[in-house]
């Protein structure tokens, strides 16, 4: 009987991977019995992705209160691996946007201290490799919130440490590393980074992200300007040229500080999640490949999670196929890149608040009929 890998990506409002996994695979055995087959929640490195890994290495989410941008306590979930070994965090569950009202949103004072407490707390929960996705940030601060949390020192000319936040940079004189906690030496980081802005310019974090962050355009000047002698200091003081880095200004320049303070290595985040569920090995022995996404379209091919579930596919030369939710325009580009076929679940348009109610069901009936579907294959049960 053939093995059916089952590796597709959370349903956005609807379903996390591995619950979509989940209906995939009860759809499949309807029309399928008997069949085998391996479950393996996959994210692009984006929302989603401390869940996906998780799940997929038998691991667990635990929830620490940790400091908001503006410094409030929140509860902020992070994941560990089954093994204990590595931990996953989304910046966006301690420094993100959606954590402010849009009132509240200034990058010139927000911070990324509550990003740097969440690292400490899974450092000291024994993970010594540390993967870190940076979407959706509400700072603008270069990592400095982050850094200090671990202990490294920012200090102006009198050698008083500078406040948290984009527009007290300009103000940094110093960079003091000598605080730096052990555990955080001795530690591996990755960060999930799928943009390549540099760190300051027309393409930089304050002028491309910041206004949607709350800075009006002499805000912006003054962030990218602070982000600008920020780099003078760091090159100066830590011999670390993240200047012109591709992917420093992401999320508001944190690409650069978890560079320059922890010799971060910033990777796309789709090969990061690939390597930590360990995709190759999984889909070993398998003959199909299911694949998916909440909505798939012209924009899959460029390093969203059925992409990267195709690059490895092919690469075993085993066939893949897509089930998602929706396909929107430009969405046979994926054939392109391996995927054969794509089949849309929902079987009308649905409200937001319908998605989680109706979805589960309608994916789980079109993943029945793709079994059926695959149940004509000549020679099948004879695989695998």
């Amino acid at each position: 009987m053939m093995k059916i890998g089952i590796a597709p990506d959370s349903f956005k409002g609807s379903l996390t991977a591995l619950e979509a996994a989940s209906c995939i695979e009860r759809g499949l055995r309807k029309a399928l019995p008997g069949i085998r087959t391996v479950k393996i929640p996959m994210a692009d490195g984006g929302e989603g992705t401390v869940r996906a890994i998780a799940e997929a290495t038998g691991g667990r989410m635990i929830k620490r209160p940790v400091s908001d941008p503006l410094g409030k306590r929140v509860q902020a979930l992070y994941g560990i691996t089954g093994d204990g070994s590595s931990a996953v965090i989304e910046m966006a569950a301690a420094s993100g946007l959606a954590l402010l009202k849009p009132a509240e949103r200034n990058p010139m004072i927000t911070s990324t201290f509550g990003t740097g407490e969440l690292i400490l707390a899974a450092l000291r929960a024994g993970a010594q490799r540390i993967l870190i996705g940076i979407g959706g940030s509400a700072t603008n601060d270069g990592g400095t919130g982050m850094a200090q949390a671990l202990g490294v020192r920012f200090l102006d000319r009198n050698g008083r440490e500078i406040k948290q936040g984009g527009g007290f940079l300009k103000k940094l004189h110093r960079i003091d590393m000598d605080g730096l906690i052990p555990v955080v030496r001795r530690a591996a980081f990755e960060v999930a980074c799928d943009v390549d802005n540099p760190l300051v310019g027309p393409k930089g974090a304050a002028r491309v992200y910041a206004p949607q962050k709350g800075a009006t355009p002499r805000m912006v000047d003054e962030l990218d300007s602070g982000l600008r002698h920020l780099a003078k200091i760091i090159r100066r003081d830590l011999d670390v040229d993240i200047l012109t880095v591709p992917g420093a200004g992401a999320a508001g320049g944190l690409g650069a500080g978890l560079m320059a303070f922890l010799g971060a290595r910033l990777r796309p985040g789709v090969n990061i999640v690939m390597d930590a569920v360990e995709l190759s090995r999984k889909l070993t022995g398998c003959s199909l490949v299911i694949a998916g996404e909440g909505r798939m379209d012209g924009q899959t091919v460029f390093g969203k999670a059925p992409a990267g579930v195709a690059r490895v596919a092919r690469k075993l030369k085993i066939p893949v196929i897509a089930i998602c939710g929706s396909l929107g325009e430009g969405f046979s580009k994926v054939h392109a890149i391996g995927i054969a076929a794509c089949f849309a679940s929902l079987e009308r348009p649905l409200d937001e608040e319908e998605l989680p109610k109706l979805g589960p069901a309608m994916l789980e009936r079109c993943a029945e009929e793709v079994g059926r579907l695959i149940a004509l294959t000549p020679g099948f049960g004879r695989k695998g």
